[in-house]
């Protein structure tokens, strides 16, 4: 294997502190030195995209189509991503290696005018450009006005200051990964406003049958994570998820067991659908697929017309 280990990575601040912890684990993991790593930053269309909802300029695989281009074409050796960013289906000769250990998964609740969104004021405004996010906000408060917010966690946060809204909602995991868990004024239930697939783990992609990098991953692959994650995302994929679909998803993994709580919801959160299985760790995706399959029967197919 060559003697630089490239790791592609968008330029975020979080990004950026997730692909530096790839590399510390890999550094730790194989008693590699700092100067075995080479950290590539790659501008992706999501970041340059920031006028409109990605939903409109074309979803999840914003954020990774340039990276994974770059993997396949070896300009780097191992892409580093949010799971939740990740689209269900991958492109052919690239696979999902690795996952961290899961970070808390909740979202997190940044409030200027309150400190919980129970106590903003009526009519208040609240930033999100994550349809589920704005669907749960929605459901939780039909007055609130939901504002677009884009951009990395510093530019909302940004806004947040300007007076744009008088709230945001952000993932907990990316704050703490920041350090910036003093700007959070509420933590979010996981079971009243469930978080996206994939929410608070990083994933680790690469070229199918490189076989040096595979090894290197196995030393920091989370199997829990990985189990998790399967379940999340084989429910995700069966309901063609993408960003035009409000979907949560959570499962946990304790004595070989999976737990999974699923949500799907329409745009205006109105209407809403929960599901939750439980089985063998082995099997994750396929009761993850099972729980959609159950949740869409029990929605009917009319639940998507209009939106999915």
């Amino acid at each position: 294997m060559q003697t630089t280990l490239k790791i592609g990575t968008r330029g975020s601040p979080l990004a950026l502190a997730q692909a530096h912890e790839t590399q510390a684990r890999l550094m730790a993991a194989h008693g590699m030195p700092v100067e075995a790593f080479e950290v590539v930053v790659i501008s992706t269309s999501g970041d340059r995209i920031q006028d409109r909802p990605l939903a409109e300029a074309g979803g999840k695989g914003l954020f990774t189509k340039e990276i994974e281009d770059a993997l396949l074409a070896r300009r780097i050796d191992i892409a580093v991503h949010s799971s939740k960013d990740m689209p269900t289906g991958l492109p052919d000769g690239l696979e999902l290696s690795a996952f961290l250990p899961r970070e808390d998964a909740r979202d997190a609740f940044v409030g200027k005018a309150a400190k919980t969104i129970a106590g903003l004021p009526q009519c208040a405004r609240v930033g999100s450009s994550s349809l589920r996010r704005q669907a749960l906000i929605r459901r939780m408060r039909p007055d609130l006005e939901v504002v677009m917010f884009r951009g990395n966690v510093q530019t909302r946060l940004r806004k947040l200051d300007e007076g744009v809204a008088d709230g945001t909602i952000l993932a907990y995991a990316g704050l703490k990964r920041l350090g910036l868990e003093n700007v959070i004024t509420d933590l979010m239930p996981l079971d009243t406003f469930p978080p996206a697939p994939g929410q608070g783990a990083i994933c680790i992609e690469s070229r199918v049958g490189d076989l040096d990098v595979e090894r290197m991953l196995t030393a920091i692959h989370d199997v829990p994570t990985g189990q998790a994650l399967a379940c999340e995302r084989a429910f995700l994929a069966a309901l063609d998820g993408s960003c035009r679909t409000p979907i949560a998803g959570h499962a946990t993994i304790s004595g070989g067991t999976v737990f999974f709580a699923g949500l799907i919801i329409s745009p205006d959160g109105t209407q809403s659908h929960e599901v939750r299985a439980e089985g063998p760790a082995q099997d994750a995706a396929r009761i993850g697929e099972d729980a959609a399959r159950t949740v869409r029967a029990r929605a009917g197919e009319k639940f998507f017309d209009g939106w999915a």
